[in-house]
C-alpha cells in the first residue's frame, strides 16, 4: 500500500493524524506527513482517507 498526501490540498485540520496517527502526523508546516505506511492496517487507512474534508490522501494498493 502506497500512501500519498496531496500538499496543495491539504488543509492541515488533523482529521488524518487524530484516525490513524501511526501513519500521519501534522509538521510543523501545518501539513500532513505520512511517517509510517510500511506497517499501516488498511482499515484504517483508507477510514483517515474518507475522512479527510479535503480529499488530499490517495492510497494505491
Amino acid at each position: 500500500m502506497k500512501i500519498h498526501v496531496d500538499t496543495t490540498k491539504c488543509s492541515g485540520i488533523g482529521m488524518c493524524e487524530m484516525t490513524a496517527p501511526d501513519v500521519f502526523e501534522i509538521g510543523d508546516d501545518g501539513q500532513s506527513h505520512v511517517i509510517g505506511d510500511g506497517a499501516a492496517d488498511p482499515e484504517t487507512v483508507r477510514e483517515a482517507a474518507s475522512n479527510c474534508p479535503t480529499g488530499a490522501i490517495s492510497i494505491d494498493d
